[in-house]
């Protein structure tokens, strides 16, 4: 465990806390401000069919107003422990994504545990990927040119849903971008970490939010790897990847070796390791100078993936 990185040490002033069932009940009742997204951008709600046995999934797409011709799409999934969140709470990083490199985004609105147990999230997820791709043309994307991404649990839902579409037949997302992805529900069982400058996304939280969304116990043997992608044995034929995750962050080890994994089975994973910094510290200092670093890593990964034109932010 590194020392806190020097631009985020303010967090020693917030109070620790542990998810729950009271906690989750209050926090969802919390309706996240409306970003100012500005005359750049154009947001639509959209209703789209779920795949087979799925109900229909809801997306936010955000667009460039004045976009030229079919734009690259990301399709981002929101954080929250599986358990909380909404795609609104990523709007202003989502509308920079736009502003700046001249693509859509569309943040999935999916079910949440543990309402709704594995596999419900990422199957909305991924019948949100396959509608999407459907309907390209009519909404001014390039069908050939979309990435999937998500912090936390939203980056594990992304990987997950990367393997559904991997193994099914029909599309498969050109990237994945996986911001401190919540990946491997056996983490939950180790003894062995230091968490001594671990902040937000503690131990307790972890295991209420992977024994909400598993319906069972994490660590069990018969978790599936579409619950937990950190399961999936092979990882060959995957699109290509960046991951992103802070050295004091409670997943850092679990996407450290999901990243190693990738690259042994020839996938071009890209893997940024922030020294000093703790779950979601880009969300709670979103000015900092490493926050904002972090931000732009992102977005150079995304250029590079898509083709896309960035422009100053």
């Amino acid at each position: 465990m590194t020392p806190t990185h020097p631009d985020l040490r303010a967090i020693r002033f917030l109070p620790g806390f542990s998810w729950g069932p009271r906690l989750t009940r209050l926090v969802r009742r919390v309706k996240p401000r409306p970003a100012d997204l500005g005359p750049e951008v154009t947001a639509t709600e959209l209703h789209l069919p779920g795949t087979e046995g799925n109900p229909d999934v809801a997306v936010c797409l955000l667009r460039p107003t004045l976009a030229d011709g079919p734009t690259p799409l990301l399709l981002w999934v929101h954080g929250g422990g599986l358990i909380s969140g909404t795609p609104e709470q990523d709007d202003r990083a989502n509308a920079a994504f736009v502003r700046s490199l001249g693509i859509a985004v569309a943040a999935v609105r999916y079910r949440l545990a543990p309402d709704a147990v594995a596999p419900a999230a990422v199957e909305d997820v991924y019948s949100a990927f396959v509608a999407l791709t459907e309907r390209a043309e009519r909404l001014g994307v390039d069908p050939g040119r979309i990435a999937i991404g998500g912090a936390s649990a939203g980056g594990g839902l992304a990987a997950a849903a990367t393997l559904l579409a991997a193994d099914r037949p029909g599309p498969v997302p050109v990237f994945q971008l996986l911001v401190y992805p919540m990946l491997d529900d056996r983490t939950v069982l180790r003894t062995d970490m230091d968490t001594s400058n671990v902040h937000v996304w503690m131990p307790g939280s972890n295991r209420y939010g992977w024994t909400s969304y598993l319906g069972t116990e994490p660590g069990s043997p018969d978790v599936s790897e579409y619950a937990a992608p950190a399961r999936r044995t092979d990882l060959g034929g995957l699109p290509p990847a960046w991951i992103g995750v802070g050295a004091n962050d409670l997943f850092h080890d679990e996407d450290v070796d999901y990243a190693e994994r990738l690259r042994a089975a020839g996938v071009d994973c890209t893997l940024e390791v922030v020294p000093g910094a703790f779950h979601g510290f880009d969300a709670i200092f979103p000015k900092a100078g490493v926050s904002r670093a972090f931000w732009l890593a992102q977005a150079r990964a995304l250029k590079r993936a898509l083709g896309a034109a960035e422009r100053q932010e």
